[in-house]
């Protein structure tokens, strides 16, 4: 069953915010934009739409907020994740901040993580979660 989300940002091609199977959930690639616009927080851009300056930490807490609103919406919970792949566009420079994040926000059993680096995203954006959760 597709599920698409009232809270988060709109798709970038033809897929549904998520899909489930069972009892899990599985999410289709999640950014850090705001819903009903193509802002990216702490994304500055030049009049050709190339980035230039970002702040990793406001995308990072924007993409977990979308993500807490997908699986809410789906019936599931930020709690119930079990399995998170995470793509950098700059491992070197980002993944400091994103670790802090990530053990702020799962300070108590957090789910399975795949951390990887990629040479560019389809939008403006440094940061997307895949994520794999259960629905009780």
């Amino acid at each position: 069953m597709s599920i698409h989300s009232n809270k988060a940002p709109e798709p970038v091609g033809h897929y549904p915010h998520a899909k489930r199977v069972g009892n899990l959930l599985f999410l289709s690639g999640v950014g850090p934009r705001e819903k009903g616009t193509k802002i990216i927080p702490g994304v500055t851009l030049d009049e050709t739409g190339n980035i230039v300056s970002y702040d990793i930490e406001k995308q990072v807490r924007s993409v977990f907020n979308n993500i807490k609103n997908i699986l809410e919406d789906a019936g599931s919970s930020w709690e119930n994740m079990v399995d998170v792949t995470v793509y950098l566009t700059n491992m070197k420079d980002d993944f400091p901040t994103y670790n802090k994040l990530w053990a702020e926000y799962f300070a108590i059993d957090p789910p399975c993580r795949t951390t990887l680096e990629i040479n560019c995203l389809p939008t403006p954006i440094a940061i997307e979660l895949k994520v794999i959760a259960t629905i009780d």
